[in-house]
């Protein structure tokens, strides 16, 4: 199995590749352009597998994913790469447009060409699996679930490229005959996630004793999926999943983001004791605008189809995490140092 990754040194994308290449055992080449976000240190693991290698490429450069296809000649496409912090959005949102809408239909032209000239036999076994989020349903009241049926009503220029690059996939599906299946997944975290995010931002915070920022009164809630049971989600969906279909990954793990920050506070106190109990650091400001109330996966579709199930409840899951931040300064204070140091991101100017 050749599987071409796009965005495969960014947080999950990374998480993926780390699994199809030592459990899987798949031929994969990463492909990522290295923005900001893009980190082969999250990668260490595996650079000199001979199963794996890496490409730095953009995926709005059609000539350049057409001519990395037609090199590598995968079997499957994962397209994983995307700018994906909402914050980021808010004040800069036409990176978003490029990478998430443009950048996709770049790939989706590529794949098209590459997939119609293959053999009837590698045509049939092709797959193309495009990764997206629950942000694209909206916000849900306090009742209810987001289910693979339910209307986009995106609220950040973020959830709307994303659902834009969602329609573009199933249309290319429904007019080119692509095979295409898409994942829509609710918030991941664990090991490896970029600092700017809200678990990693407060582990971090919390170690250096600075403040640790929630927006508006923090009862904001999301469900948590483990980014290693999300790897193993999308291997299956593209392996297994209908052509045509999507699939919603979710841990079935919601938290309100207070009770997130909480439950890291009682960890770092455990773990890394200072004179001080680290929820005296919680820190509230204000609301990020258009602030989705609450996401909430129903993954039935994805345990019942194709039989997968979260191996990591959020309490196993949230400890295995701050863990790993204690352990593995090499990773993230290089980042902290040169590339995102905890300011605040998305604050709208509006002079």
């Amino acid at each position: 199995m050749r599987i071409l990754v796009t965005g495969g040194a960014g947080f999950i994308g990374s998480a993926l590749v780390r699994y199809l290449v030592k459990n899987v055992g798949a031929e994969v080449l990463n492909v990522d352009k290295l923005t900001y976000a893009g980190n082969l240190a999250s990668l260490k693991e595996i650079e000199g597998a001979s199963n794996y290698r890496f490409l730095k490429a953009d995926i709005c450069d059609l000539p350049k994913m057409s001519e990395a296809l037609n090199e590598f000649q995968p079997d499957r496409i994962m397209h994983l790469a995307a700018e994906s912090h909402v914050d980021r959005s808010i004040s800069g949102a036409g990176d978003f447009v490029r990478t998430n809408v443009m950048g996709t239909f770049s790939l989706l032209e590529a794949a098209r060409h590459y997939w119609s000239h293959l053999s009837a036999t590698r045509k049939e076994a092709f797959r193309f699996l495009h990764v997206s989020t629950d942000e694209v349903y909206g916000s849900l009241g306090d009742e209810g679930l987001f289910e693979e049926v339910t209307a986009y009503d995106p609220s950040s220029p973020y959830s709307a490229s994303k659902a834009a690059s969602d329609h573009l996939a199933i249309a290319w599906h429904r007019t080119y005959g692509l095979p295409i299946v898409v994942s829509n997944c609710s918030n991941n975290y664990g090991p490896y996630h970029f600092p700017e995010k809200l678990i990693p931002l407060i582990i971090l915070n919390a170690m250096d004793g600075r403040p640790l920022p929630v927006y508006g009164q923090g009862i904001n809630i999301r469900d948590w999926l483990y980014v290693e049971d999300h790897a193993r989600a999308l291997d299956l969906v593209a392996s297994r999943g209908r052509l045509g279909e999507k699939y919603n990954v979710g841990g079935r793990n919601e938290r309100r983001n207070i009770d997130v920050v909480r439950r890291i506070c009682a960890l770092m106190d455990e773990l890394r004791p200072q004179a001080k109990p680290h929820g005296d650091l919680i820190t509230f400001v204000t609301d990020r605008p258009g602030h989705d109330a609450r996401y909430a996966i129903d993954a039935t579709k994805l345990e019942t189809e194709l039989g997968w199930k979260a191996q990591e409840n959020f309490d196993s899951g949230i400890e295995r995490t701050v863990r790993w931040y204690l352990e593995n300064e090499w990773w993230w204070q290089p980042l902290r140092q040169d590339v995102y140091s905890g300011e605040r991101l998305g604050v709208l100017n509006r002079g």
